[in-house]
């Protein structure tokens, strides 16, 4: 049984700075060393086993044990899930429905600042919701690429828009995890996040038209930013204060999608804005409403399955006893299971961390969305069994350095979190004492650029931030609230995010210039929930 050791030198400060070594490291090799992602991973997950075992006294067994179970995390699920989102993709192009899709928005409008609003941010909201883990990222940038946009911008602009939805991403999961690592009610948690992300969700419409066309085009476009903006946030804010954040994307979206939509069958700009290398505007062919529905199938069968995957009865289904809970394999890791005992304040009381690999067949993500990419091509005539198995070889193809890049980034978190480098980083900055609630989210967006995703942040952090708010007599449910929404600044750089929206757009290689493209934005958004969340602290929310 081995021990996390929080402070190894004696100086919280050092011991922090040392764990944090990796995560300086990758931010360099992106930047100034421009590597490649799967490089500059394997080089993270190389340093972060070196550092836990020769400056944190971490059993070499145990240390490779964590970084394997990360790997085979980065398979299982995550890989899992954004090969079938992308070949869901390949489907529905091959089946030519992407073609009415593109056809059906240049109808609605050819400018791309408003095919962005209802693409980039509407729709990729409605996914976040709807499935997460990456899934709007890879068809939200892929669409958009079909539309005329360039690939890196295109991924780039739905990473940002990420920021509006990655709170209540996979219906509301983050916020319910929150909720119970601070063992505050769902609702307190969603209630306060009501404080800090609102005015960003607003906010986004007005950045991504900027980004693509600049003030001339928040100019222009302006009654539809309005539009969209004001329904997204409205909706977003009535549903986490009154319903919870289940729903919170899922309605947002659909009603801002179809206002902005409906609006722009009465307005649209003086000028058609299109990017200086965008195909020609052409007068799109018109369809029916039938075809057009048809066209949108895919997501419609998506959103179906996963909220059926999601529904209590059907989670019950695979718990013990329950009628399919056979399709479900536990493996406990060796080396890792049980044999790390983590202490306070990261834990209410000394407890050994659990390392177990979760094989659910059935009750996946991916298998949900494998159900809806089964589904399209039964109803459809244009594709055959052998065409749908060559377009999965060829989704593999095109992913399997990405997902290797995520294997190694899962590989570096896991080690991470059970070699105590998170634990530590996190303790060092709660030390800051009445200053916390102004450095508070930063812990949250390194919990989110570490493991991907802000469940995981949540849970790796969550009670930290309530310890913390405890000692410094702050409210718990505004630092678990900082908590998430700093971490969602973080999926804009996240190392996951960026493979996943390279691979979509067939940049694999570029994921250092899409980092580029994105650090600043979440940069300043951070900066932005640090000063809330400190004024908030400080009239006492």
């Amino acid at each position: 049984m081995w021990f996390q050791q929080y402070d190894p030198f004696g100086n919280l400060g050092v011991s922090a700075l040392l764990a944090a070594l990796p995560i300086f490291f990758f931010f360099l090799a992106l930047t100034r060393l421009r590597m490649k992602g799967i490089l500059a991973a394997f080089l993270t997950l190389i340093m972060s086993l070196v550092i836990a075992v020769l400056l944190f006294d971490m059993p070499w067994d145990n240390a490779l044990a964590a970084a394997l179970h990360g790997i085979a995390n980065g398979l299982w699920p995550i890989g899992y899930i954004v090969i079938m989102a992308v070949w869901l993709y390949k489907i529905a192009v091959h089946t030519g429905k992407f073609t009415v899709i593109r056809s059906s928005i240049a109808n609605i409008s050819q400018d791309q600042r408003l095919q962005l609003l209802l693409i980039g941010f509407s729709f990729n909201a409605f996914l976040e919701g709807a499935a997460g883990f990456g899934v709007p990222i890879a068809i939200s940038a892929a669409l958009l690429v079909e539309l005329g946009f360039r690939p890196l911008k295109a991924a780039a602009l739905c990473l940002i828009a990420n920021a509006a939805s990655g709170a209540f991403g996979a219906i509301g999961i983050p916020v319910i995890v929150g909720a119970q690592m601070g063992n505050l009610e769902t609702m307190e948690l969603s209630r306060t996040l009501a404080y800090l992300l609102p005015a960003i969700s607003f906010a986004i419409p007005f950045v991504l038209v900027f980004l693509l066309n600049g003030w001339k085009g928040v100019k222009e476009t302006l009654p539809a930013l309005l539009v969209v903006s004001g329904i997204y946030t409205g909706t977003q804010l009535f549903t986490i204060l009154f319903l919870g954040p289940e729903l919170a994307n899922i309605l947002a979206a659909l009603l801002s999608m179809a206002g902005l939509a409906l609006f722009l069958r009465k307005w649209q700009p003086k000028t058609i804005h299109r990017e200086a290398d965008a195909p020609a505007v052409q007068n799109g062919e018109t369809y029916s409403l039938k075809e057009i529905v048809k066209a949108w199938s895919p997501f419609y069968i998506l959103t179906a399955v996963i909220t059926i995957w999601s529904l209590p009865a059907f989670k019950a289904l695979f718990n013990d006893g329950g009628l399919l809970a056979g399709t479900t394999r536990l493996v406990s890791i060796p080396y890792l299971h049980q044999q790390i005992q983590k202490a306070p304040p990261i834990a209410p009381e000394t407890t050994a961390l659990d390392a177990i690999f979760k094989l659910d067949f059935i009750s996946a993500t991916g298998t949900a969305i494998l159900v809806a990419v089964l589904l399209t091509g039964w109803f459809s005539s244009a594709i055959t069994l052998p065409e749908g198995m060559k377009n999965l070889k060829a989704t593999i193809q095109e992913l399997w350095i990405p997902i290797l890049t995520i294997c190694f980034v899962m590989g570096f978190a896991n080690l991470s979190n059970f070699a105590g480098l998170s634990s530590t980083i996190g303790l060092a900055l709660s030390k800051t004492g009445s200053l916390f609630p102004l450095v508070s989210p930063v812990l949250g967006w390194i919990g989110v650029f570490i493991t991907g995703s802000v469940v995981s942040n949540n849970a790796l952090f969550g009670h930290l931030q309530a310890v913390t708010a405890d000692q410094i007599t702050a409210n718990p449910a505004l630092l678990l609230a900082a908590n998430t929404a700093g971490g969602v600044m973080a999926k804009l750089i996240s190392p996951q995010s960026i493979a996943i929206a390279t691979a979509a757009v067939k940049q694999t290689g570029q994921e250092s210039t899409l980092f580029k493209m994105t650090l600043k934005y979440s940069f300043i958004l951070l900066i932005v929930v640090c000063v809330t969340t400190y004024a908030l602290s400080l009239i006492g929310v």
